[in-house]
């Protein structure tokens, strides 16, 4: 498969799953995405995430607590390793929520590893933050 195939179907993965929480509010879904053994950074939690079911956990507790009401990807770029088995995307995104009574807006960068096993990509890393302060 030519390059840019496979970085449209990586992007589509992401594009997909980030739906999947932001969109659908369906983080049950993200099992069909986040491989059993990822690890993420997140801006909230201290320490590394570990395991699928971690990180569902983690998406899952921000979506109960916000009401999402915009979500984008800016300026996506898809870098391939091995032979096109291996991916990492990097973006930019803006958010809008609500969040204990206030609406909060916040933009940010994402950084994503996946890797394809069994004919299917999976994410096996993640680590977003906020833009730091100005």
């Amino acid at each position: 498969m030519e390059q840019s195939k496979i970085k449209d179907e990586v992007w589509q993965t992401i594009q997909a799953l980030n739906r999947a929480w932001t969109v659908k509010g369906n983080v049950d879904e993200l099992k069909n995405y986040f491989h059993k053994d990822m690890v993420a950074i997140t801006a909230t939690d201290r320490g590394r995430l570990e395991g699928r079911e971690s990180c569902i956990a983690a998406w899952k507790a921000f979506v109960e607590a916000a009401k999402i009401h915009y979500w984008k990807e800016i300026d996506p770029k898809i870098q391939l390793y091995i032979d096109g088995k291996s991916a990492v995307v990097t973006y930019y995104f803006d958010i809008s929520f609500d969040m204990g009574g206030q609406t909060m807006k916040m933009s940010g960068r994402d950084m994503f590893v996946l890797a394809k096993e069994d004919g299917k990509w999976w994410v096996v890393a993640d680590q977003f933050s906020p833009y730091p302060q100005q």
